[in-house]
C-alpha cells in the first residue's frame, strides 16, 4: 500500500492585534482590610529547617589546626605537663577575647574587661518579641536584675528542714499576720489598692462532701435574649446522654420563673433529715450541649464564701432554726472538673437511647451507702487523724497490723495519740 503526501499541509498562525487604550486615570493604591490571622506563622517552617541537612565539610583537624610539637610532655613522659594540666587553685589568666565563653549561650552579648580572668556582663540584651513596647522591656529588665541578685545572694544560704524548724516557721507566719497592720498591706501590681479586712482561710465543711464542676457555655443558655433576666438558669439540670457512641449533655429548665424561685427557696430552707416531698418540681427539656473541652484537674480555681461570723435576725423563725455560728473566715471548696459547652446540632434522624422530655425532681432521704460516702469525704477536713490514718495504709491499699476489726465488723485503727497532740495540740 502506498501513501501519497499532500502538498497542501501548511500551518499558518494567524495573529489578531487587539490594542488596548491607555487607562483614563493614573494607578491608585486601594486599602483592602486583611485579617492578620490569614498569614502563616514563622514556626510553620521549623520542621522544614530541621529536616534540611547542612553540609559539614571540614579538614583533618576539624577546622582547628593544632601544632602538637609545642608541648614536650606529649612526647616525653618525664616532662612537665603543667601547661596542659594547670593547677585548679591557680588558673592561668584568661584572654579577654575568650571571656564570653564562660557565660551561658544566649544570655548576654557584651562583656566588660574589668579584671583579667573574670567575665562581667555589660549591657545585657534579651531576645524579645517583635513590636514590644519599650516601657515593658525596661520594667522586665529591672525585675529580672533584682530577681537575679536576690537569687545569687540566697543560693548558698543554709536551710533548716528539721521538724522543729518547720513548726517554728509555721507559728512565726501566724504571729506575723496577727501583728501586721492592714494599712501596710499593698497590692503587688496596684499600689493604690489597700486591704480593708482580713479573713482566715478554712475548708468549707458544709459543702466539702459535694463534688462541683464548672460549666462554661459558648453563649447564654435558654431561649431568652441576653438582656432579659432569667432566674431559672441557676437551678438548671444537666443530664448525661449517649447516641451512637457520642456523649453529650441534655439541658433542662422550668417553664415558669415562679417555679424556679420556689424550688430554690425550698431547697435552701429544707433540712437534710426532712421527709420526702409530696409534689415534685418538673424540669422540661430545652436542647442538647456537647463538650468542647474537658479539664480533669483544676488546681487554681475554687469556690470561696466570705463569712463574717454573725447570725442575722432573719435567720430566727418558728419553722427554721438558726444555723450554728462558725468562725469568721473565707471558706473554700475545690472544683473537680471544668468543661466548655456549645450547642449541639439538632438531628431529627438521630436515635437516642434514653431521652426524657420532662425530669421531675423531689427530695428523698439519703441511703446508708450515700451517708457513708459523705462521712468519708467529710473526714478529710473534720477528722484530725485523717492523714495519719492514711499513712498507716500500705501501698496495696491494705491496712497494717495496727488495724483490727471489732465485733460488728467495723475497722478499728490504733493510732498513737502522742504524735497527734504534737501536731494538732490538745483538743
Amino acid at each position: 500500500m502506498s501513501f501519497r503526501k499532500s502538498k497542501l499541509d501548511l500551518l499558518v498562525r494567524v495573529r489578531y492585534s487587539n490594542p488596548l487604550p491607555a487607562p483614563p486615570c493614573p494607578p491608585k493604591l486601594l486599602d483592602i482590610p486583611t485579617d492578620p490571622m490569614r498569614y502563616t506563622r514563622p514556626e510553620f517552617l521549623d520542621d522544614l529547617a530541621n529536616d534540611t541537612p547542612f553540609p559539614m565539610i571540614v579538614d583533618g583537624d576539624l577546622g582547628m589546626p593544632i601544632d602538637l610539637s609545642r608541648w614536650e610532655c606529649l612526647w616525653d613522659e618525664k616532662a612537665d605537663d603543667s601547661e596542659l594540666n594547670p593547677d585548679p587553685e591557680r588558673p592561668p589568666p584568661l584572654d579577654p577575647k575568650d571571656q564570653f565563653l564562660l557565660e551561658e549561650p544566649g544570655s548576654y552579648n557584651g562583656f566588660s574587661t574589668s579584671a583579667p580572668g573574670t567575665a562581667t556582663p555589660s549591657n545585657p540584651v534579651r531576645h524579645v518579641a517583635w513590636l514590644r513596647k519599650t516601657e515593658y522591656l525596661s520594667r522586665e529588665g529591672s525585675l529580672r536584675s533584682s530577681a537575679a541578685q536576690e537569687t545569687r545572694y540566697n543560693m548558698h544560704a543554709p536551710i533548716d528542714i528539721s521538724r522543729a524548724a518547720q513548726i517554728r516557721d509555721i507559728e512565726a507566719s501566724f504571729a506575723a499576720m496577727e501583728g501586721d497592720e492592714l494599712a501596710k498591706l499593698r497590692h503587688p501590681n496596684k499600689p493604690d489598692v489597700v486591704a480593708v479586712e482580713s479573713f482566715d482561710v478554712f475548708p468549707d465543711a458544709e459543702i466539702w462532701a459535694n463534688a462541683y464542676d464548672l460549666f462554661r457555655f459558648s453563649e447564654r443558655p435558654g431561649e431568652r435574649p441576653p438582656d432579659v433576666d432569667d432566674p431559672r438558669l441557676d437551678c438548671a439540670i444537666l443530664r448525661p446522654m449517649e447516641s451512637d457512641g457520642d456523649h453529650f449533655l441534655a439541658y433542662y429548665l422550668t417553664r415558669e420563673d415562679e417555679v424556679a424561685v420556689e424550688f430554690k427557696r425550698e431547697r435552701l430552707a429544707r433540712s437534710p433529715d426532712a421527709p420526702e416531698e409530696d409534689e415534685p418540681t418538673p424540669f422540661h427539656f430545652v436542647r442538647d450541649y456537647e463538650t468542647v473541652k474537658v479539664e480533669q484537674e483544676v488546681p487554681n480555681e475554687f469556690l470561696i464564701m466570705l463569712d463574717d461570723g454573725e447570725v442575722k435576725n432573719e435567720d430566727y423563725s418558728e419553722d427554721h432554726k438558726p444555723t450554728p455560728r462558725r468562725a469568721k473566715g473565707a471558706y473554700y471548696k475545690n472544683i473537680e472538673r471544668k468543661m466548655l459547652l456549645k450547642k449541639k446540632r439538632q438531628n431529627s434522624y438521630e436515635a437516642y437511647l434514653d431521652k426524657w422530655d420532662v425530669v421531675k425532681v423531689t427530695h428523698v432521704p439519703m441511703s446508708k451507702e450515700e451517708e457513708d460516702e459523705r462521712e468519708e469525704a467529710l473526714a478529710e477536713v473534720m477528722d484530725p487523724m485523717y492523714l495519719l490514718a492514711r499513712g498507716e495504709a500500705d501501698a496495696e491499699g491494705e491496712v497494717d497490723d495496727a488495724v483490727g476489726h471489732d465485733a460488728s465488723g467495723d475497722v478499728v485503727l490504733e493510732v498513737d495519740n502522742t504524735d497527734v497532740m504534737e501536731v494538732f495540740g490538745e483538743p
